[in-house]
């Protein structure tokens, strides 16, 4: 099958994991140098751990290597984007008891990996973050590892406890899988923070959640649920679920019907879709909705279709494409009170309790913002925490930024506004100094838009 060009799910979810290349050569642990007190690490809960001394943890050390995944980060940023290199330190690989199997990263073929890293330069921080889509912990290392340990931060990543297209295959009720997501981010969480103390001989003074998608979903929840763990956030278009809705569950089945010619392209915009993001539905098409649409219902919703998708979501690209026919009629506010109780299990509320930042792009394809992110931030205003909450609107951002190297003219990347949107909530937590107010970032004329992103509030914005 020809797929897409720039097709960032399609290559987390089919290719096989390639961690074919030569490992770095080992460095030699040198105390109070390179590696220091590297025998001392210990995960917390670990079955099985394997640390590294290495010379460079960005991934412009590490591709090709068994230390990082350039597949599994397919299409999440775009091509021509800076990574920094020379971030010598430790590596931790290993996973935590588990009974699912998904992952086959290391030939480990066992779910809860994490990968943890330990710059020699240290900041005095930790940036834990969750995989975005149904990819696995090396999912965002160039999107959101490289940069923070080139600014000295220890990082943290879990592959959510499950992974792939038929991850809706763990647990025993519905729910389960999602709300494992979230355990599992906590889980390393704490473990991490204590890996801190081991090879720094100290706790962090900062920690800090932030992710990608589903990761940004694990961002919200974290500091909703667990604000003991964190000092605050950066949530990049994280999905919103919410017992009654909206979700992607109430916004998706209308591009299944689509798909089978049962809906207009203003049925769309009806159901929150923008005006303008018509140019990306066909990618959407062969790449995301069907498939979105019928793993998520599938996790929810088994008794819907339990003819399809099954015991899996397929084998074959084709096959895992494809949507269900029945979920073009898929009404989640006719479903049974079960269903929603389920969702409910891992149900957002708005009640943030330290710092966060929004980031949403206005032509998201998939999640769209008018049913998302604008939806959780009057959930944060309603329930009385707008203080602690910061909202951007990304002129020209789509939900994975390799969407830019196809759109160069229509599209801009949003991993520059994070990273800037990542030092304003440092600033922000750190030194007291607030961060601009919830305004829409406007698309440059000019300059380097795949490696700038000013968040300077323009002149009417909103304060809180």
């Amino acid at each position: 099958m020809r797929l897409p060009r720039g097709v960032p799910f399609l290559a987390a979810v089919l290719t096989a994991v390639t961690l074919t290349g030569p490992a770095p050569a080992a460095a030699t642990a040198t105390e109070g140098g390179h590696c220091s007190r590297q025998d001392r690490v210990r995960v917390p809960g670990a079955a099985l751990q394997r640390s590294a001394c290495l010379d460079d943890l960005t991934t412009t050390g590490l591709a090709g290597t068994p230390y990082t995944d350039m597949a599994d980060q397919a299409g999440l940023t775009a091509l021509g984007t800076r990574a920094p290199s020379g971030v010598p330190g430790v590596q931790v690989d290993g996973y935590f008891p588990d009974s699912s199997r998904f992952n086959a990263t290391h030939g480990w073929r066992h779910d809860a990996q994490f990968v943890i890293r330990l710059p020699d330069h240290w900041n005095g921080g930790l940036v834990v973050t969750g995989a975005p889509g149904t990819r696995k912990q090396y999912a965002t290392d160039k999107a959101i590892s490289d940069r923070v340990l080139a600014q000295g931060y220890a990082y943290a990543a879990t592959d959510k406890g499950n992974s792939g297209a038929d991850f809706y295959r763990d647990g025993t009720r519905p729910g389960d899988a999602v709300a494992e997501w979230n355990t599992r981010t906590t889980q390393l969480t704490r473990a991490a923070r204590r890996v801190v103390v081991q090879r720094y001989g100290h706790a962090p003074r900062r920690t800090y959640v932030t992710g990608i998608s589903n990761g940004g979903y694990l961002t919200r929840w974290q500091l909703e649920n667990h604000p003991e763990l964190y000092d605050g956030g950066v949530d990049w278009e994280g999905a919103l679920w919410t017992a009654d809705g909206p979700s992607l569950l109430t916004s998706l089945p209308v591009t299944v019907a689509r798909m089978f010619g049962e809906a207009r392209e203003e049925d769309l915009y009806t159901a929150g879709f923008a005006r303008g993001s018509a140019f990306l539905w066909p990618y959407h098409e062969k790449a995301y909705w069907g498939l979105t649409q019928k793993i998520y219902r599938a996790e929810f919703d088994p008794g819907y279709d339990p003819r399809c998708p099954g015991p899996t979501a397929g084998s074959a690209p084709e096959e895992i494409l494809a949507p269900c026919p029945s979920d073009a009629a898929y009404d989640y506010t006719a479903r049974p009170a079960s269903v929603h109780r389920a969702v409910a299990r891992v149900a957002l509320t708005g009640r943030v309790t330290k710092p966060l930042i929004t980031l949403h792009g206005d032509l998201d394809a998939l999640l769209p913002k008018a049913t998302d992110s604008d939806v959780y931030a009057r959930m944060i205003d309603a329930s009385g925490r707008g203080t602690l909450h910061r909202y951007y609107t990304i002129r020209g951002g789509t939900h994975v930024d390799g969407l830019y190297d196809t759109h160069p003219d229509k599209l801009r990347p949003i991993l520059p506004c994070f990273r800037s949107a990542f030092d304003a909530l440092t600033a922000w937590v750190e030194r007291g100094t607030p961060p601009p107010a919830d305004h829409t970032v406007g698309m440059p004329a000019d300059g380097d838009v795949v490696d700038s992103c000013p968040l300077e509030e323009p002149a009417a914005g909103r304060r809180r």
